[in-house]
């Protein structure tokens, strides 16, 4: 009789590892990426509420395959090909949403941080920031609604086309003037492209995420409806509490300060710097004797 030593000696012997190459992690990280994006995605759309109404609709096709459901089995198997273009049909607006995310997310230049050799690059202005957050404390300390959309990567010009076009220079005198209560400008969104205000009394689509809370208004739901088929960052100025809120990404955030403004606008400035590392120094120079040597 074989000892457990001779056994497990034995079993492990005819376990055959496989050859793991490069491709092969790299199939890895790809899959773990998209995995990842998937998840972040669920838990941040509605689809995480309509993923449970269709795992439940599984569970129901499973039970009815395990005590033998023929009919039911029958719809399920002709309608298959209709359902699964009914998800495409459902989730259109989410899978819209994460491959713009994926579009978004600058991956080559994460991973090669070229050169662009033209020093301090930004979306808008110092300058800009603090004229909007001036302008939406101002106009909350004495109740003016407001909405004002700033634009990032995903251009608005379908949502700017329902306004009226204005193209100025980003100040807060003019937003708090545009805002005033009996004004031709007041109802609707601003929206602002880069350091200029583009257009006023905007036409925005409305949210209908069911986890807001029913005390806010139009206003509130128009901003957050915007970030969720954009990238644009939104200020609400409430006008009835005079809060400022902010909305990005379909999450809305309540009652924020000053400084929580103007962090969150800086974020969105999109500066970059020019490299400074060695290697681009020692490019640069390299190409410079080049173009001496040329002339």
């Amino acid at each position: 009789m074989k000892s457990w030593g001779e056994i497990f000696e034995n079993y492990i012997s005819k376990i055959s590892v496989p050859k793991i190459g490069v491709i092969d992690i790299i199939e890895i990280l790809l899959i773990s990426f998209f995995v990842y994006e998937f998840m972040v995605w669920i838990k941040n759309t509605r689809a995480y509420t309509l993923l449970r109404g269709i795992l439940i609709v599984l569970m129901f096709v499973f039970a009815a395959y395990i005590f033998r459901m023929n009919t039911i089995l029958w719809i399920v198997e002709k309608m298959a090909a209709v359902l699964i273009t009914a998800l495409f049909v459902i989730f259109q607006p989410e899978l819209r949403r994460i491959l713009e995310q994926l579009g978004e997310k600058n991956i080559v230049y994460s991973i090669f941080p070229f050169d662009n050799s033209k020093g301090v690059q930004e979306r808008f202005t110092d300058r800009t920031v603090n004229e909007v957050c001036r302008a939406s404390f101002s106009m909350g300390e004495v109740k003016t609604g407001a909405l004002i959309v700033i634009e990032q990567n995903v251009l608005l010009t379908e949502y700017e086309k329902t306004g009226i076009a204005i193209d100025s220079l980003v100040s807060s005198q003019l937003l708090i003037n545009i805002f005033e209560h009996n004004t031709p400008l007041h109802d609707g969104a601003v929206i602002i492209r880069g350091n200029r205000i583009v257009a006023a009394t905007c036409y925005l689509p409305l949210s209908d995420n069911r986890e807001l809370s029913k005390q806010l208004g139009t206003r509130h739901r128009a901003g957050v409806g915007i970030s969720e088929v954009s990238d644009s960052l939104t200020i609400i100025v409430s006008e009835e509490t005079g809060d400022v809120s902010m909305a990005q990404g379909g999450v809305l955030h309540r009652g924020i300060t000053f400084d929580e403004l103007k962090k969150a606008m800086c974020a969105v400035q999109n500066k970059t710097y020019v490299n400074n590392s060695k290697f681009w120094i020692w490019k640069r120079g390299r190409d410079r004797n080049e173009e001496d040597s040329g002339e």
